[in-house]
């Protein structure tokens, strides 16, 4: 089995991806990663996912050989990229924006070899209940918003102003597992169920 490395520095893609049982080693993939002209936000997170997994490939030492995991997060609203915020008063137009609406949020994950590369992006959707200028301000106070993709964490406390979710929690955290188990699959590393019973 070839070993994986996971093109990222995000803790979460960490735990997401340790908790289905793979074993890897993470390795760092920093990419530009400002929008082309007139790209979809669809192509845009795959573009990127690519991008980083391409990059991870290029700080493995020469002659390695691996897999390696890419992935990239965009929370869209009427379709325009929401980023990680600037500033405080970035986060709170971000916060105020998304309150009482539904959004949508864009996982991709794409995985390669040096031989070929295979990707999938993965849409969710989520609702935002009414969300006050005082109470966003307050989450920013609490640090959680600064490097998060449309200023919010749906697994830490970000988590009180989701209504509702159609899709994959785990996409919206930053790694879809359903989808990154089978495209992991396809390159012949497994998760959790090939491991023995302990």
């Amino acid at each position: 089995m070839k070993p994986l490395y996971l093109a990222s520095g995000s803790p979460r893609r960490r735990e997401l991806l340790a908790q289905i049982g793979v074993s890897f080693t993470a390795v760092n993939a920093d990419i530009d990663e400002t929008p082309l002209d007139d790209e979809t936000p669809s192509a845009y997170v795959e573009r990127l996912a690519r991008g980083k997994a391409e990059a991870g490939r290029c700080v493995l030492a020469a002659g390695v050989d691996g897999c390696v995991l890419g992935a990239d997060t965009a929370v869209v609203l009427d379709g325009r990229i929401l980023g990680k915020p600037l500033d405080q008063a970035d986060a709170m137009a971000m916060l105020l924006s998304l309150s009482g609406r539904d959004h949508e949020v864009l996982t991709a994950i794409a995985v390669l070899d040096g031989q070929r590369c295979e990707s999938r992006v993965v849409r969710s959707r989520v609702s935002f209940r009414t969300i006050t200028e005082q109470q966003a301000l307050a989450y920013w106070n609490s640090g959680e918003p600064r490097d998060k993709a449309g200023g919010y964490g749906i697994q830490g406390w970000g988590a009180v102003f989701v209504a509702g979710l159609e899709g994959s929690y785990s996409a919206v955290v930053g790694l879809p597992l359903c989808e990154t188990s089978e495209l992991l699959g396809h390159f012949g590393i497994p998760c959790w169920q090939t491991l023995s019973a302990r």
